[in-house]
This record gives structure tokens, sequence and C-alpha cells, in this order.
């Protein structure tokens, strides 16, 4: 007599969800509301946030205030969706962000929504780009991430993304990003030889793009000469400077800009994840004016109207960023947060790396931060990889979470350390 198989929603996911899903296989449990820096399986079980949406939910899931403002908004049957048409909630979006990012640091940029995702954003920049100045090629960075549609994954490092393209992926020339050779060679004397060189083979670009800190690709942190010596480069070669400030930015970096008090000035940057405040699909691309040339309607995009994003990013922006107490505030985690990592490295012979609130341990082997992100899954944390062979445990925790609760997930984290490395200290006893 045949059995029939036991219906869990797990199951509903297998039959029914593509494979290609990433996230809940590592962390196989059913999720069903979150708060702050904590979200919650269906049977109640507590879980600390140290991924908060890959950068996403830089102010934590569901902030009142922000959740108050988006409530009140549909209650009143704002706008939902008006593709690029004026709406009261986009243009209070557009004045906030001008009054509290732009004019404070002397910007004058346009902002063009390209939505949903950060790889939209990507694809605007470099295709502005490339119409800006005639040119082709892009200058994209060793381990960079910048997205997997075609022409961001063309710009793209991983070779697991770029081996899912099926088709071959052009118009990007890879340099080596800051330290890749090691701290002896200076990779942006390098890039300047090359461009320098009419025989070097590469076409003169029409953009370099680059993250301040590689966030899926390791947590490579660019120093300011470095990136100030990039952006020269491509002054003087006639391209334009783009800063993917996707994941790094919205405090994540210790500015609202990933490259705040760096003296940089970036002709693109390209925004997404934590812009709309609260999880919201919002991206866009802020542009110098001198080279917003686009022609009506010559790139778009149907969600470039997501008014529920706007109302949430602007109430995002009033609260966090009207002064200086959040930045502050993170600053101090920060500091924390990385003397706590830096003493489990020292304990196991490993090295941190990352910057501000975007740092993780790198603990040599793929294998090794699986086991402790499974271990710190076990005991109700939820931290994930990244790195060429994900070798490194990356802690992307809400910048709104307590210290208390900061404390408890490192606390966490040390404890997986140990059972998968084996603690020095105990060897020692």
């Amino acid at each position: 007599m045949a059995t029939t198989a036991t219906i869990t929603p797990i199951n509903t996911f297998e039959r029914v969800e593509s494979r290609v899903r990433s996230y809940s296989r590592s962390f196989p449990k059913v999720f069903d509301r979150a708060l702050g820096s904590t979200i919650f399986d269906t049977n109640g079980k507590a879980y600390t946030d140290f991924l908060a949406g890959c950068s996403t939910l830089n102010y934590g899931h569901n902030d009142p205030d922000l959740k108050s403002a988006l409530i009140e908004y549909i209650s009143n049957d704002g706008i939902a969706h008006g593709l690029d048409m004026f709406t009261d909630a986009k243009e209070h979006f557009l004045s906030t962000f001008e009054r509290l990012v732009l004019r404070p640091r002397g910007m004058t940029h346009q902002l063009q929504f390209t939505g949903p995702t950060g790889a939209n954003a990507v694809e605007a920049a470099m295709k502005l780009a490339r119409k800006v100045t005639g040119r082709t090629n892009v200058i994209a960075f060793t381990n960079g991430f910048h997205g997997v549609t075609l022409g961001a994954l063309a710009a793209t490092g991983n070779g697991k993304h770029r081996g899912g393209a099926a088709t071959p992926l052009s118009g990007v020339t890879r340099a080596a990003y800051d330290g890749y050779h090691g701290p002896d060679i200076n990779t942006a004397d390098l890039l300047e030889r090359e461009l320098s060189d009419p025989s070097s083979g590469i076409d003169a670009p029409a953009a370099i793009i680059v993250e301040t800190v590689q966030g899926e690709g390791g947590l490579n942190a660019a120093s300011p000469e470095w990136l100030r010596q990039i952006q020269t480069i491509a002054r003087k070669h006639g391209a334009l400077f783009i800063i993917d400030d996707i994941q790094a930015g919205c405090g994540r970096t210790g500015g609202f800009f990933s490259f705040d008090g760096m003296g940089l000035s970036p002709d693109i940057i390209t925004m997404a994840k934590s812009l709309s405040g609260m999880g919201l699909p919002l991206a866009m691309t802020l542009i110098k004016p001198e080279h917003d040339i686009w022609k009506p309607a010559e790139h778009n995009g149907t969600f470039r109207g997501n008014n529920h994003a706007f109302v949430t990013a602007a109430a995002a922006l009033e609260k966090f960023w009207s002064d200086d107490r959040f930045i502050s505030d993170v600053n101090e985690k920060a500091r924390y947060l990385g003397e706590r990592l830096a003493a489990i490295a020292d304990e196991h012979g490993l090295t941190t790396k990352g910057r501000g609130m975007m740092v993780g341990i790198d603990t040599g082997s793929g294998e090794n931060a699986a086991a402790i992100c499974k271990a710190c899954f076990a005991k109700g944390l939820i931290i994930e990889t990244s790195g060429s062979f994900d070798e490194v445990v990356k802690v992307l925790c809400p910048l709104t979470i307590s210290l208390d609760q900061l404390t408890a997930g490192i606390d966490v984290m040390e404890t997986a350390f140990d059972a998968v490395l084996g603690s020095h200290r105990a060897a020692a006893e």
C-alpha cells in the first residue's frame, strides 16, 4: 500500500520553488516574523540576524517609525505605483535626499530611479557611461560583485555566478583590486601603466567601476589613497568614475556613503539594498549633471516608481540622518565589533577583513566557514560567508542592533569558532 509523504512547508519549497535558491539551504527553517535584529521561525524560536538581508536591513526589521509612515500612506490610499510620474511621495523623498545627503556634501548629482535591484542600477550606470564617452570598455576589479544580469555580470568576478550566464560576457576588462598582489605592489600603478601603453591591449575605458569594500568578494577594503589614485586615473584617461555603493552604503561602513571623507567625487554612484529603509525594492544611480544625457524613456523600468519605498526611504533619512547621533552610535558599535572579531581571529591565528560594520574573519577555507556558520545557526545566530572560496565569516547585522544583542551574537560566534577550529586556550590548558 502506497504511503503519503508528510506535507510540510519545507516540502512545498522543495516541490515548487526553483533549485536556484541559496540562503534557504543554509537556514532551512520557515520564518514568519521579525523585529529589530531578531527574526522568528514558525515555531516561535528567535534568531539574531547577522545577515540583515545582505545589508538590505541596515535599520533593522520593521522599524516602528518607518512602518508607521508606510501604514499611514497606504491607509490614505497613497499612490503605490507611478512609473516615473510626479507623486507627492517621490517629491518628498527627492527633497529630503537633497537636503540631508546631497547639500551637506556639496553634491549636485541627479537621481535616476532604475528599479528595483542593485543590478538595475549598475546596468544603467554602465550603459550611461558608454553613451557619454562613446566607448564600450569598462574596467572592473578582481573579486568585484555588481550583479548577475548580463551587463553587471560581465563586471562581476565570481566564477560561479559568471558560469551561470551560459553565454560569453564581454565589454569589461579586469584589473587587480587594492592588495590583490600583496601589500608591496600598488595595483593602481599597474593599471595606470597599462592604460598609458597603447600596446597593452586594453581599449580606452568608458568607465572604471569599483566597490570601496567588496562585500561578496571577501570584505576586501580599499585604502582611501588607492581609491583617489583610481579616480585620478579615470579622469586622466577620459573614463567615468563609478562607485558601487549598493552593499557598503547607507551607514554600513561609517558614513551615508562608503567614501565619505575620502576626498572622492564619483561621476556615478549606484545605490539599492538599504536605500528604502525597510527592505522594499528601490535602486538608483546618482549622476553628475553634465553626464545626465539620457533622452526621455531611453532607459526605463516598470518598477522605477515604487512609491511605498519612497515613503520609507524618506522616513529613514529623517530618522537616522538628520543629525550625527545615529552614525556616531554605529561607529562606536563598529569599534567594539572590530575589537571582538580581532580577538577571535587572534585566538585562532586568523585575520579580520572589512571596515565599519561590514567586517568578518577569514577562516582559511570554505569548509571551516560553512561549519562555523552552521554551528552559529544551531545556537540561534543567522550569519553567512563571502569570498572567492566562501572562506570569510561575514557580519552584516542591523546597524540599529543593541549592544547587548550584538555582544550575545559575537559570543555565539566565538563559541562556534572554538567548536570548529579548537580553542588555543583549551589546548594550552
